[in-house]
């Protein structure tokens, strides 16, 4: 008889990828989620708001081996998964290396300059990295809310996914900001830091892969999940003009600042460790950054002809409105040429 697997809020970017992971290996698939759409890949689709507790209890009907669950981000979802733990044969839950402090006590949320950003050691460890304190105060604390609820338990096993910046078709994502520069045949690239930035990414591919070693070898731990060989700003910029058949000028700046602020921009590295995800589940990725981005940048582009990128990815929208500030590079460029 086939396992079932059902994915809460499983119809985004990493749902997608996961899908054709689990099916390949005999999981039945069911995705619950409030919008009324065809599920991906055409498995069984329940419409459910995971805020009504009965209705989620109804959607799981007679249990489920695995509940992967997407859209959990604050405390009281880890309290209504544990209400529901006689349903559930063990979790895997999607939480944030946004999490992570470091060990004078600077967070990601609470840095408003480079001096306040986290100075991480490379790579973190979820062995001995100290996290935020649980709390309501921001989205990390409620992710470590939610980490400190189900980990604090042993009556479901429960797997906690420590994501870096996800990327994949079919959601919001960070490469827009070079892919639109690239639609909009922008000549010029310019990168504060000299390009050398290095926030960890993870391809819904790897995730996918992850999630489904986590279902397979249920267990209460923390994982992180990144990509081998995690890029630096220019790296990605180059993968994304490469991908697109797209050339331009590397401007290299040796400070940040506007307007060269990207979504990946950070003052100190954050490189995760991926050891503990080979050790617990057998992890081992199956691409990388430059071979897992052009179909990102092909979906960003086929999906951007049909609404405008604002609707299309309205969380992005909200902090990327000063992103494309044109004039504000241009001037700076006459300004470089200039001081020549």
């Amino acid at each position: 008889m086939a396992r079932r697997a059902f994915l809460l809020g499983g119809s985004g970017q990493t749902g997608r990828a996961l899908i054709p992971r689990l099916q390949e290996r005999g999981w039945d698939v069911v995705v619950g989620s409030r919008g009324e759409r065809d599920s991906p890949l055409g498995v069984e689709h329940v419409q459910v708001d995971r805020a009504d507790t009965a209705a989620l209890r109804q959607a799981l009907g007679k249990g489920t081996e695995v509940l992967v669950d997407f859209v959990a981000f604050e405390q009281e979802h880890a309290e209504q998964l544990l209400a529901l733990k006689e349903l559930i044969g063990s979790l895997v839950v999607i939480s944030t290396a946004s999490v992570y402090t470091d060990h004078e006590g600077r967070t990601f949320d609470e840095a408003k300059t480079p001096e306040q950003f986290p100075r991480f050691p490379i790579p973190i460890s979820e062995r001995d990295q100290p996290t935020v304190e649980p709390g309501d105060a921001n989205y990390s604390t409620k992710k470590a809310a939610i980490e400190h609820v189900l980990l604090g338990q042993d009556a479901l096993p429960s797997t906690l996914i420590r994501a870096g910046a996800i990327y994949g078709p079919g959601g919001s994502v960070r490469e827009w900001y070079f892919v639109k520069r690239v639609l909009d045949e922008r000549r010029y690239v310019i990168l504060g830091d000299r390009g050398q930035s290095r926030f960890h990414p993870i391809s819904t591919e790897n995730l996918a892969d992850l999630i489904w070693l986590a279902a397979e070898h249920p267990g209460r731990r923390v994982l992180n999940a990144g990509d081998p060989g995690p890029p630096t700003l220019l790296e990605i910029s180059r993968a994304i003009a490469a991908a697109l058949g797209h050339d331009w000028t590397e401007v290299l700046l040796p400070t940040p600042g506007e307007p060269c602020e990207t979504p990946w921009s950070c003052p100190r590295p954050v490189v995760l460790d991926m050891t503990e995800a080979a050790f617990e589940v057998g992890y081992r990725p199956v691409t990388t950054y430059e071979r897992a981005v052009p179909a990102t940048c092909e979906w960003l582009v086929e999906a951007t002809k049909e609404r405008p990128w604002e609707e299309l990815m309205p969380r992005m929208a909200e902090y990327m409105q000063d992103s494309f500030d044109y004039a504000a590079e241009d001037e700076l460029l006459r300004g470089l040429v200039k001081a020549e």
